[in-house]
C-alpha cells in the first residue's frame, strides 16, 4: 500500500482545496500518473500516483481543505495484476469477439486537458484535426485548446484509433477527458484503409502529398491561411513529416500578396450586411480586465511632450555600429524603458499597487510592453529591466514581440509586471489616454513623432515632437507625483547624457 500525500505548497501557503480527482476508487493507475489537482490561493498543484496499482481509497473528497502531509488516498500496489485476469474469466463463455472487447477497452489511453497555467481555469476546444475512428500516431497534433491567454496544443499520447469525447467549441477544464486513443485500433485501421485506396487512382502523387499536409494543418496555421487567402499546396513546408508550420504560412503571405490584391472582386451585395462572431477567450478577457480596471481604479491622465531631436540624432549616429556589435537594431523603446526605470526609482508610488488597505511598493522593475497581435492586445513582461543594457532591452523586447505574434508566450512571460509602456505611435496615434493594466498604478503611452514648429531660445524651429501620456491610479499616486514622473521621463529623453551622469 502506498499513501498519496499532500505535497509542500510553497512559501506562506498553509492549505489547499481538493479541486478534482481524475480517477475513481478501483481504477488502475500507473506511477507518476496524475491523480488529483489541488488549488491554493496562489497556484494549482498536481499530485501523481506514488506507484503502479489500483486506487484503493480516497480519503479527501473534492472540495475538502487539506494541509501539507495529509493523506489524500491510498494506492494498492500490484493490485492491477490481480484484477486484470478477472475480466477475461467473466467473459469466457461468449468466446471470440466478446473476449476481445475488454482487452481493447483496457488498452485505451485517455486524452486529457493539460494544465494551462496559473489562474487559467478553463478553455475552449478548437477544431479536431482527426475524426473519431481515424488512426493517429504518438505525438501527432490532434487539437488546440484556446484559453484567455494562450493556445495549448494537445497531441496523441500513443499510436492507435481516436475516439472524441469533447466537441469543437466545448468548454473544458484541466484534467478533463476530451477523448481517448485505443492501442488495439489496428483492427479498425483496415476498415478505414480501403477508402483512400479506392480514391488513390484518381490522384497524382503531388496532389496526395498536398492533401496530407492540408489535413495536418494546425488551427494556428489554418487561421493564417484563411485570413490571407493562401493556397496550402503552394506553401513550402519545413515542419516535421512535411507539415506546414505557422512560420511557413507567414513567410508565404508576402509571396501571395500580388494574387491577393485581386481578391476583392466579389460583389459587395452578395456578402451579408452583418456577421455575428463569438468573441475569442482572449478578447473576452481583454474586455473584462479593461472594464474592471476602469471600475476599480481612480484613473487620471496627465500629458507632456518631448523633443526627440537628441535621441534621434544619437540613434542615427550609432545605429549601424550598435546593430553590428549587438546583433539587434537600436530603437526608441530601450531609451524609453531606461528613462521610465530611472523615474520609477525617484517616484516609487508609480511602481506600487494597492492590495486591500495596504500599498505594496515594488523594489523590482518588471516592465510590461503592450504588443498588438492578430488575436488582440497582450502585455508580455521584460524582467528586471533596471539591470539590462540598451542592447539587452532591445533583445528582450524583440524576443517577447516575436513570441506574442507567434502565439508562443508562456504564462510566466505575461504575469507580474510593475509598470507598462504602450506605443500607439507605431499605428499613427497622435495622442491617447491609456487604460491601466491592473493592478499596476501607472502606464506610459508613447505616440507618433510629428514635425512641429516650436519656440527654441526665442526662435521658431521645426522639431520632431512626441506627446506622452501617463495614466495613473489617483488612489495611490498624487497629481504632483504623476507630473514629476512624466517630467523626469521627458528630461531624460531630451538630454540622454543626464542618465550617464546620474543627473
Amino acid at each position: 500500500m502506498a499513501d498519496i500525500l499532500t505535497p509542500a505548497l510553497g512559501e506562506s501557503v498553509t492549505e489547499a482545496t481538493i479541486a478534482k480527482w481524475t480517477k475513481k476508487v478501483g481504477d488502475a493507475v500507473k506511477k507518476d500518473e496524475l491523480l488529483v489537482e489541488l488549488e491554493t490561493d496562489k497556484v494549482s498543484l498536481e499530485v501523481v500516483a506514488p506507484a503502479n496499482g489500483v486506487l484503493a481509497d480516497i480519503k479527501a473528497a473534492e472540495g475538502d481543505t487539506v494541509v501539507p502531509g495529509t493523506v489524500l488516498g491510498v494506492v494498492s500496489e500490484g493490485a492491477a495484476a490481480a484484477t486484470a485476469p478477472a475480466a477475461p474469466k467473466a467473459a469466457a463463455a461468449p468466446k471470440g469477439e466478446a473476449k476481445a472487447a475488454p482487452a481493447a477497452a483496457a488498452s485505451a489511453i485517455d486524452i486529457t486537458v493539460p494544465v494551462m497555467g496559473e489562474s487559467v481555469a478553463e478553455g475552449s476546444m478548437g477544431k479536431w484535426l482527426k475524426k473519431s475512428g481515424e488512426a493517429v500516431k504518438k505525438d501527432e497534433l490532434l487539437v488546440e485548446i484556446e484559453t484567455d491567454k494562450v493556445a495549448v496544443e494537445v497531441s496523441a499520447p500513443a499510436d492507435g484509433v481516436l475516439t472524441i469525447a469533447a466537441d469543437e467549441g466545448a468548454t473544458v477544464t484541466p484534467g478533463q477527458k476530451i477523448g481517448s486513443v485505443s492501442g488495439s485500433g489496428a483492427g479498425a485501421a483496415p476498415a478505414a484503409a480501403p477508402a483512400p485506396a479506392a480514391a488513390a487512382p484518381a490522384n497524382t502523387g503531388s496532389a496526395q502529398v498536398s492533401g496530407a499536409r492540408n489535413d495536418a494543418l494546425s488551427p494556428a496555421v489554418q487561421r493564417v491561411v484563411a485570413e490571407n487567402n493562401l493556397d496550402p499546396k503552394a506553401i513550402a513546408a519545413t515542419g516535421p513529416k512535411g507539415n506546414i508550420t505557422k512560420g511557413d504560412a507567414i513567410a508565404a503571405i508576402g509571396q501571395a500578396s500580388a494574387p491577393a490584391a485581386a481578391a476583392p472582386a466579389a460583389p459587395r451585395a452578395l456578402a451579408p450586411r452583418e456577421e455575428r462572431v463569438k468573441m475569442t477567450r482572449l478578447r473576452q478577457t481583454i474586455a473584462r480586465r479593461l472594464k474592471e480596471s476602469q471600475n476599480t481604479a481612480a484613473q487620471l491622465t496627465t500629458f507632456n511632450e518631448v523633443d526627440m531631436t537628441n535621441i534621434m540624432a544619437l540613434r542615427a549616429q550609432y545605429k549601424d555600429a550598435f546593430e553590428k556589435r549587438h546583433g539587434v537594431k537600436l530603437g526608441f523603446m530601450s531609451f524609453f524603458t531606461k528613462a521610465v526605470v530611472a523615474a520609477l526609482h525617484e517616484i516609487p508610488a508609480v511602481n506600487a499597487e494597492i492590495d486591500g488597505t495596504d500599498i505594496i511598493y515594488k523594489n523590482h522593475y518588471d516592465i510590461g510592453v503592450a504588443v498588438g497581435t492578430d488575436k488582440g492586445l497582450v502585455v508580455p513582461v521584460l524582467r528586471d529591466a533596471d539591470t539590462l543594457t540598451l542592447a539587452g532591452i532591445e533583445k528582450g523586447i524583440a524576443a517577447l514581440g516575436k513570441a506574442a505574434r507567434d502565439g508562443a508566450l508562456t504564462m510566466d512571460q505575461m504575469q507580474g509586471g510593475t509598470f507598462t509602456i504602450t506605443n500607439g505611435g507605431t499605428y499613427g496615434s497622435l495622442m491617447s489616454t491609456p487604460i491601466l493594466n491592473a493592478p499596476q498604478s501607472g502606464i506610459l503611452g508613447m505616440h507618433n513623432i510629428v514635425q512641429r514648429p516650436m519656440a527654441v531660445n526665442g526662435e521658431v524651429k521645426i522639431r520632431p515632437m512626441m506627446y506622452l501620456a501617463l495614466s495613473y491610479d489617483h488612489r495611490i499616486v498624487d497629481g504632483k507625483e504623476a507630473v514629476t514622473f512624466l517630467v523626469r521621463v521627458k528630461e531624460l529623453l531630451e538630454d540622454p547624457q543626464r542618465a550617464l551622469l546620474d543627473l
